[in-house]
């Protein structure tokens, strides 16, 4: 018998359906809206007179250092420190403080500071200043020019070099370390010295709702990045539709843990929240790679939490830490109440993995949800708040309309419109006849379906990007994001993450990372790189790709070769996300050789056919 699920404290879901004749179809919850705090900085004022000597924020300055906390109090003092600077600075209105840092109780002070004094604040990935020199920088200075910013924060010297190639000549940089910066710098430590006065206050009471208060970056995937304009209407509005549905079971006024870079609007949005809601946020130095999530196994073994995030890569890592570790498998369920993923879709065996772990250490079951959204939505503004086992994107949260256009029998469109949706992007005006429809509908640019389609309150499944729709040399579409997401499923665990080939081609071929601990457990062979190539191990990928093949309607979903690739993901070629998805177009474009050798007659080395190594099934 199936072990029941520790309880979740859901709203009810409660949606108003409009069926249109031409077959378009808008959901809309009925639960209003509630927005308390008309602004980040607000929330954080009141956070710290509510219970200002609580942990707002923690940090290890190293691997396997104490803690460094800052409270609610501290935080607001030093934020309301950068806030005078920058009013008695008083840049022109509209350019940002950039952040050209990582994740650090500076760099909310920065955020803060900035909101505060009602200057836009610009996050950006810190591999934009740490990788790019043999190109002179070119994504940071792209939006170094695009921005144009006052106020950069680069937090050490490590960011030094990108800076000092690509601000402009007259912005102030703070840093910790203004030796190394070529223009006018100041010490951070200065600036929190700055003495507050009544501006401050005047200055966040005063806060324009629909001015902008971020630019949050996109991610680039097909073409250079867009700063998106956010505004404080925005940001709130997505903090409390979310609070109404999951923050409150998510204990985002309890702990929270994450590494996720708050450059993207995933990380941002759990900062700002438990600034709001008077969480207390441990900043964790991990991530789901190799060697770098040790650190994360160390925080969790310290620190039990009702809720976790994470993409599915750092799921798979983690199920193979609880495995093999008691006293982790006691602390990280102890209060556990929801787990959420993003980036992807959590593969079944990993799912199963973690429900195994939980019931055998509580007797019950954790709730797996995820949200879905963009930076043009200022973050997750659907999410699965209702009992599923399915993986999906849910339905729309408080104060998000969601009108779904049929595409074909089964796919929609999503286009979305509410408060937590952009004005636009900065200085792109003629963008917006193409973001919007008629009806002032945002259009994301994905495609979805119903897990039911007589039971719309059993939520949407992804069914993939327009974007990365093509055709191959035949004229059949293949629907990539969704091919991609299947195929991973599918040959869970042997292969991390793959690249969907054939635009322009005959035929869908994929290029793949193996996971290499996966292929040597079921191999028997030594954990290196070169089992990779051994026949046992291409033999059980063969062999899952042609039960796939096996069960396909057609061209579009069929692999007909595929190979394994013997280099990780280039961050420098934009191949990987900070988040660590993969962008299939960068990917594609760095391995063009690859890619030919798929392609190549005969095959070029190492390239299989899958029906060929399995007797009886044909590719």
């Amino acid at each position: 018998m199936t072990a029941p699920y520790r309880e979740v404290d859901f709203p009810p879901v409660d949606l108003e359906i409009e069926r249109r004749e031409d077959g378009v179809i808008v959901m809309t919850p009925r639960e209003p809206l509630k927005v308390e705090s008309a602004s980040v900085p607000l929330g954080l004022a009141r956070q710290a007179l509510k219970q200002g000597g609580k942990t707002h924020l923690a940090e290890r300055p190293a691997p396997g250092k104490d803690w460094v906390t800052a409270s609610f109090a501290e935080t607001k003092a030093r934020s309301d420190a950068l806030s005078q600077f920058l009013i008695d600075l008083a840049p022109q209105a509209g350019r940002p403080l950039m952040i050209v840092s990582g994740n650090s109780i500076a760099h909310a002070v920065m955020r803060y500071g900035a909101m505060g004094a009602g200057m836009p604040v610009c996050p950006v990935s810190a591999n934009y200043a740490l990788m790019g020199e043999a190109g002179g920088f070119e994504r940071l200075r792209h939006v170094m020019d695009m921005t144009r910013p006052a106020v950069i924060f680069a937090e050490t010297a490590a960011c030094a070099k990108a800076v000092n190639a690509t601000a402009p000549g007259d912005a102030v940089v703070i840093t910790r370390e203004p030796e190394a910066f070529a223009g006018k710098s100041v010490a951070y430590d200065t600036v929190l010295k700055t003495p507050v006065t009544p501006a401050v206050a005047r200055s966040i009471e005063s806060l324009d709702p629909d001015a902008p208060a971020a630019y949050m970056l996109t991610s680039g995937s097909t073409g250079k990045p867009k700063a998106v304009i956010q505004t404080q209407r925005m940001i709130t509005a997505n903090l409390y539709q979310g609070w109404q549905t999951l923050g409150r079971a998510a204990g985002w006024d309890d702990t929270l843990l994450e590494w996720l870079p708050w450059s993207h609007v995933s990380g941002a949005f759990s900062s700002m929240a438990a600034a709001i809601f008077g969480g207390s946020f441990y900043i964790d130095g991990g991530k789901p790679l190799p060697g770098l999530f040790d650190q994360t196994i160390e925080n969790l073994r310290e620190i039990p939490l009702k809720y976790f995030t994470n993409v599915p890569a750092g799921y798979a890592m983690l199920a193979e830490a609880l495995e093999e570790d008691a006293g982790l498998r006691k602390v990280f369920f102890e209060k556990l109440q929801l787990m959420l993923y993003g980036g992807a879709g959590l593969p079944q065996p990993v799912f199963d993995r973690l429900q195994a772990l939980a019931e055998a250490e509580t007797g019950k079951r954790v709730f797996l949800t995820t949200g879905y959204g963009a930076t043009e939505t200022t973050s997750g503004c659907m999410s699965i708040y209702f009992m599923s086992e399915q993986v999906g994107i849910g339905l729309p949260m408080p104060g998000l309309s969601v009108k779904l256009v049929p595409l074909d029998a089964r796919r929609y469109e999503l286009r979305m419109k509410g408060e937590m949706v952009t004005p636009g992007y900065l200085n792109r005006p003629e963008l917006e006849a193409e973001i919007r429809d008629e009806e002032g509908f945002y259009k994301i640019g994905d495609t979805a379906e119903f897990h039911d389609p007589d039971n719309i309150e059993a939520g949407l499944a992804f069914a993939g990007r327009l974007a990365e729709e093509f055709k191959l040399d035949t004229g059949t579409f293949v629907s990539g994001g969704a091919l991609r997401a299947e195929l991973v499923k599918v040959c869970a665990p042997y292969i991390q993450d793959l690249v969907i080939c054939g635009e322009n081609r005959p035929y869908v071929a994929i290029l793949a990372w193996p996971n290499i601990k996966a292929l040597a457990e079921a191999t028997g062979l030594p954990a290196e790189a070169s089992v990779a190539q051994s026949e046992a191990a291409l033999d059980l990928i063969a062999e899952r790709l042609a039960a796939h093949n096996a069960a396909c309607a057609g061209s579009s979903e069929r692999v007909v070769r595929f190979a394994l690739l013997t280099t990780p993901p280039d961050a420098e070629a934009h191949e990987v996300s900070d988040k660590g998805t993969i962008n299939q177009e960068a990917a594609r474009r760095h391995r063009s050789g690859d890619v030919d050798r798929l392609y190549a007659e005969p095959p070029g080395p190492g390239v299989i056919s899958p029906g060929a190594r399995t007797p009886g099934v044909s590719a």
